[in-house]
């Protein structure tokens, strides 16, 4: 199946690890060049290279901090000035935070807000003059949360839940331009925060393996099984690609079945 991606130019945040990683080594064997943002240029430039290794398209990595609007700005210019043109934002830059209301303080909502919201809209912001000129797409990266929230799952229930909303706001007011917005709603993952989150409950309970951290949960997941970055990573890539190309507006549930929403 030809996604039409050959040639187009990509921008990932959060590219250097998980979804995002994920994305841009399928983008990248669809014949895309790849341009990865985040905020350590070792892990950029390893990323980079082993991807590239193996599609034989060319990657690049701009060390970029989504939070500061002068950064998102820069990493909009060394892309243009590199390739010429911008086809596809996917703003895949975030971590995930959880608290009670009683626990949670005004540092994680500011945090996770500046993250995930604000740097969605410096992203898109800057790239939208050059998405416009080449009638391309955006995918945000969001959460079934945001759709149908559980206790405890404050702040990021809030700015996913404002993610898929900016989601459909920017498709209604894009779509003359030929742009398409779509989200796709990411569930439980193996990803490396929760292998951090594995280290710490290691530590305390050492004969605890990783596989035995990410079993727990299946019970959880109506697929039985906690879902792999690539299975999300592809999602998103097609609905980036010409295959997609009467899809706007929606919100798509990646999460094997676990969210009680569609």
């Amino acid at each position: 199946m030809d996604l039409q991606l050959n040639d187009k130019v990509v921008i990932i945040t959060g590219g250097s690890e998980g979804i995002g990683r994920a994305a841009a080594e399928r983008f990248s064997q669809e014949g895309a060049l790849v341009a990865l943002a985040s905020r350590t240029q070792s892990d950029l430039d390893s990323v980079a290279t082993e991807i590239s290794s193996l599609s034989g398209k060319e990657v690049i990595g701009v060390v970029t901090d989504v939070r500061d609007e002068n950064s998102v700005e820069a990493l909009i210019k060394t892309v243009v000035d590199k390739w010429g043109r911008i086809d596809v934002l996917v703003n895949n830059a975030g971590t995930s935070s959880a608290s009670r209301l009683e626990d949670l303080t005004n540092e994680q909502i500011d945090e996770d807000f500046n993250l995930k919201v604000k740097g969605a809209i410096y992203c898109t912001r800057h790239a939208l003059p050059y998405l416009k000129e080449s009638r391309g797409c955006i995918c945000n990266t969001t959460t079934p949360g945001g759709k149908a929230p559980t206790a405890g799952t404050q702040p990021t229930a809030m700015s996913r839940a404002a993610g898929i909303s900016l989601t459909k706001t920017w498709a209604y007011e894009f779509a003359a331009d030929g742009i398409r917005v779509n989200t796709v709603c990411v569930g439980f993952l193996r990803s490396r925060q929760h292998k951090l989150r594995w280290e710490v409950v290691a530590k305390n309970n050492p004969d605890l393996s990783l596989e035995q951290f990410y079993d727990q949960f299946n019970s959880r997941i109506p697929m039985g099984r906690v879902g792999e970055a690539r299975e999300a990573g592809d999602v998103i890539v097609f609905l980036c690609s010409g295959m997609a190309s009467y899809v706007t507006g929606t919100a798509i549930n990646a999460d094997g079945g676990m969210s009680p929403v569609v």
